[in-house]
């Protein structure tokens, strides 16, 4: 039976197996088949991570924290979990290879996935002039033209905090229904540097190896208008990866995994959780491995208890 096992491998769950692996307890790190590494491995220049002034490659920065957790000792095995039974002394984590893991704890690190459009090239251009996260990319579009798709607080949000470095910022919008709160709305809506397009959608992401454009079409009329962009951020919301854990953990309001004020204790005993899958609100890479540090020490605290 091991000691610890982490579920995920973006900057929560290999902060956490660096600090379990320091303090000898083996861990396990089920890092997924595909998504390996988390949302930064889809991420070009990662700017806003302390230790690098001249910024570092998202990958590359994920593969330097999978070396350092190995370096200490922790076991990085690339499958799927796909069930878990974690009531009980002894938790049980089903991989996809049909390999049931027992353990005495286990952090959920899982993270969270941005909702896509869905359309073509949204994929391609990731990293490439397509983001999710403004305060993240926002830096590389200092006087260009950039556009947000979304309706809500975040979306609001993202093309105010674009404005600082942008000429000009398009707020899309399917509706003329705006989920926003009123002092967001305002603060976007005064802005001179937002132009609200609603009643549209977008339809196409245009450019080779950088965004050139999208192209949007209006709900009512069908009519589809080409924008010269250099820029797509995606603003619709995200949803924190829980499925597994759903009927056993307690979830918030916003769907993600419910914890002890700043602990990272979950409802069930040696169940851990850090990362995006706690965290509506900020998600960063930089909380997500403070909060992976604190889950693991949480479970190594634990661990000793039983001892």
């Amino acid at each position: 039976m091991r000691e610890l096992v982490i579920i995920g491998s973006g900057p929560a769950g290999y902060t956490a197996a660096i600090y379990a692996a320091r303090a000898s307890l083996n861990p396990l790190v089920v890092a997924s088949s595909v998504e390996f590494g988390g949302d930064l491995m889809n991420t070009t220049d990662v700017d806003n991570f302390p230790g690098f002034p001249e910024g570092i490659m998202g990958p590359e920065l994920m593969m330097s924290m999978q070396k350092q957790a190995e370096r200490f000792g922790a076991e990085i095995m690339y499958d799927d979990v796909i069930s878990v039974e974690l009531e009980g002394p002894v938790k049980r984590v089903t991989l996809g290879n049909k390999e049931v893991v027992e353990a005495k704890a286990v952090i959920v690190a899982s993270g969270s996935a941005y909702r896509k459009l869905g359309i073509a090239d949204e994929d391609r251009l990731s990293g490439y002039g397509v983001s999710w996260c403004a305060t993240c990319d926002g830096a590389f579009y200092r006087e260009k033209t950039v556009a947000v798709v979304g309706g809500g607080d975040s979306a609001m949000e993202e093309a105010t905090f674009l404005t600082r470095f942008a000429e000009k910022v398009y707020l899309i919008h399917r509706s003329e229904n705006l989920r926003a709160s009123a002092a967001m709305l305002e603060r976007a809506q005064n802005d001179p540097k937002i132009e609200f397009i609603l009643n549209a959608t977008v339809q196409h992401i245009y450019g080779d190896d950088l965004v050139s454009g999208i192209g949007i079409v209006d709900v009512n009329t069908g009519t589809e208008t080409t924008l010269d962009v250099s820029g797509l951020f995606i603003a619709i919301g995200s949803d924190p990866r829980t499925h597994v854990v759903h009927g056993q953990l307690d979830l918030t309001s916003e769907g993600t995994i419910a914890v002890d004020g700043r602990t990272s204790h979950t409802n069930l005993t040696g169940v851990f959780a850090a990362g995006d899958v706690i965290d509506p609100t900020y998600r960063q890479a930089i909380t997500a491995a403070g909060s992976g540090c604190v889950a693991a020490l949480d479970a190594q605290h634990y661990l000793e208890s039983l001892a």
